[in-house]
């Protein structure tokens, strides 16, 4: 039985914001046959006309960092519901780490991630292969394995990679399949036990913590390590001050190491621990407002060049324990456009066009898939934003299956209005309805 034809959308009087072409213009935008069409042309009646007048028109959404669970953990999460969950946050493709239960380090753990967001027809979900066997840092993964099955760059995410003579192997060998290192950057004998940012909160409260400097010992190796080897280094998760000018410090001297920053440390600090609420807990920890001001910087100067969101997902019974024990993590998925309109973009740090540029083609460059763009002839992959919509962040509403959300009640401005996969609309807020002979989403 052959696939169902897709049909000719037309995005009408959009704002169409596209940082690979450095665009920025109002227009019409035509998808046929899952590509997106040349501008300017003029096109028979389309099928799907979508209203897109007051709506930012921009290519897909891409995080780097996401935590889908499946397989071993799928009470809080599974490929389908978090790929599910991307699309409600405008998100196109999602690259998964590898810390499941068994981890993402064969072939065949990767293929079967594929598999699985293939059946889900939701968004793209790209794998990424475990750096080390196991996530044991012991021994090297196959990264060629991996990358045969589909693994798009490589990490031990959840655990840095401790050995320096391992992690150094892994960037010479990541450059025979132009593949990135994602690290978690932290010294593990500096954070044992820690559940917080290790400072004045840390010890105000009684709770051990976690000293910024296990996270910039680790940056200031990896980036030296990236320097001898030439290969390519990405700084997961980037939250301290001195970690944001290592990296800093290492493009200026033509280091391969690229950041990202997720929405909670460019606006959170280590004081909402003071209400014991495990969904401030995650790892790194919550910093300082000093912090939070250096990772604003890093951003606003192009230091860190991705926004990511590295939604965790843990059922609410596992967050609902002592602060000590309930694990690290928060979801991210579905607030990562209002956050970053609210707090980046709103007070000026950054442009829409910038902000844009951090989520799509950046992140596609990063991971070297075929999106992020729109180009003629590029895969169909599209959100619409609308930038002035305000509401209330509410977990209960959202389509992940955890609810540990930092921004629980938190108003909001923007939101994913309709987001378009591989030239399908898969996600619309208002749905689509049959008017005057075409469909319109509304």
């Amino acid at each position: 039985m052959g696939k169902l034809a897709l049909p000719t959308i037309q995005i009408a009087g959009g704002r169409i914001i596209d940082p690979s072409r450095d665009s920025d213009e109002i227009g019409d935008l035509w998808i046929s046959r899952g590509h997106i069409l040349p501008t300017g042309a003029s096109y028979e009646e389309a099928e799907i006309v979508i209203d897109a007048r007051g709506l930012i028109v921009c290519p897909g959404l891409i995080d780097v960092h996401v935590h889908l669970r499946e397989p071993g953990n799928e009470e809080d999460e599974t490929i389908a519901t978090g790929a599910a969950a991307a699309l409600a946050g405008g998100v196109t493709s999602v690259a998964c780490m590898p810390n499941t239960i068994p981890p993402i380090d064969s072939q065949a753990a990767a293929e079967f991630v594929v598999l699985q967001g293939q059946r889900a027809r939701q968004a793209n979900v790209y794998p990424v292969g475990a750096v080390s066997k196991g996530r044991k840092g012991e021994e090297l993964a196959s990264l060629g394995q991996l990358v045969a099955g589909g693994a798009v760059a490589f990490t031990d995410d959840g655990a840095p990679v401790a050995s320096a003579a391992l992690m150094r192997r892994a960037l010479e060998y990541s450059k025979m399949f132009d593949r990135v290192i994602m690290q978690h950057c932290q010294v593990p004998e500096l954070t044992v036990g820690g559940v917080m940012n290790e400072g004045f909160e840390s010890m105000r409260l009684g709770l051990a913590g976690m000293p910024d400097a296990a996270e910039d010992i680790m940056v200031a190796r990896d980036i030296r390590l990236a320097e001898i080897t030439r290969g390519r280094l990405h700084i997961q998760h980037i939250s301290t001050a001195r970690s944001v000018e290592l990296v800093r410090e290492g493009k200026r001297r033509g280091v391969k190491v690229t950041a990202e920053a997720c929405p909670h440390h460019f606006t959170l600090t280590d004081e909402r621990l003071r209400t014991f609420d495990s969904n401030y807990k995650m790892n790194p920890p919550l910093r300082t407002w000093s912090d939070v001001e250096a990772v604003i910087g890093g951003l606003k100067d192009g230091t860190i060049e991705i926004l990511a969101t590295d939604h965790a997902p843990h059922a609410p019974e596992k967050k609902m324990r002592e602060l000590d024990l309930a694990p690290f993590g928060v979801i991210g998925l579905e607030t990562l456009v209002p956050i970053v309109a609210t707090y980046l973009v709103d007070p000026g740090h950054l442009s829409w066009p910038e902000a844009i540029r951090k989520l799509t083609i950046n992140p596609a460059q990063l991971l070297g898939i075929p999106k992020g763009t729109l180009k003629p002839g590029a895969d169909a992959d599209v959100t619409l934003i609308d930038p002035t919509a305000r509401w209330t962040i509410d977990p209960s509403r959202f389509r992940s299956r955890s609810r540990n959300c930092p921004f629980a009640g938190w108003e909001v401005r923007g939101r994913a209005h309709t987001v378009i996969v591989c030239g399908e609309v898969r996600y619309t807020l208002g749905g689509i309805v049959q008017q005057a002979g075409a469909l319109v989403a509304s």
